[in-house]
């Protein structure tokens, strides 16, 4: 996969709280940081991110992506 996104943080999901439309992703990086990202319900499933996955934080501009790996 390629990216114009420069900043591509490799994590494991903490954290999946789902809502009507969005879930909100917890992220935790090297052990102790962790990213949130509001994604769609859709892009959950569509990710099949689940607690304990490995994912990676997009962060391009003010928007932070979900990607899995």
């Amino acid at each position: 996969m390629k990216l114009s996104a420069r900043n591509v943080l490799k994590g494991k999901v903490k954290r999946i709280t789902r809502g009507a439309v969005n879930s909100e992703v917890v992220i935790e990086i090297a052990g102790w940081t962790e990213i949130t990202s509001i994604i769609t319900n859709a892009s959950v499933d569509h990710l099949e991110l689940k607690e304990g996955s490995k994912a990676f934080a997009v962060i391009k501009a003010s928007s932070v992506m979900v990607s899995v790996y």
